[in-house]
């Protein structure tokens, strides 16, 4: 914000422990998008004691990324359509859905 605050700190992938709770002192609120199937799984079942103390946290999965990784080339046109809890991919050559999974969502802001 115009302070110097952090509104929103998001991170993609698969990140420590440690830094989620860097973002969480850090940030009004922290958003964590999880992917990569079995291995995201895994990753939250390690972690998720000690996130789901953390308030301002969300904590994402995008459990199918599969169809992504399989469209993507140098060059690509895609857009992205988020309605009612679903991703709406469109690229070039059609499109899909993916089904974002809650696995946390903060308790106060």
């Amino acid at each position: 914000d115009l302070t110097g605050a952090i509104e929103l700190w998001m991170d993609v992938g698969l990140p420590t422990e440690r830094d989620i709770r860097k973002a969480a002192g850090r940030a009004k609120q922290v958003i964590v998008v999880l992917y990569g199937g079995r291995i995201a799984d895994m990753w939250w079942t390690q972690n998720s004691k000690a996130l789901l103390k953390i308030n301002n946290l969300t904590v994402i999965n995008l459990p199918d990324t599969k169809e992504l990784t399989s469209i993507s080339q140098r060059g690509l046109n895609i857009s992205c359509t988020i309605q009612d809890g679903q991703i709406m991919v469109g690229h070039d050559g059609g499109s899909f859905e993916i089904m974002p999974v809650i696995l946390k969502e903060p308790s106060s802001y």
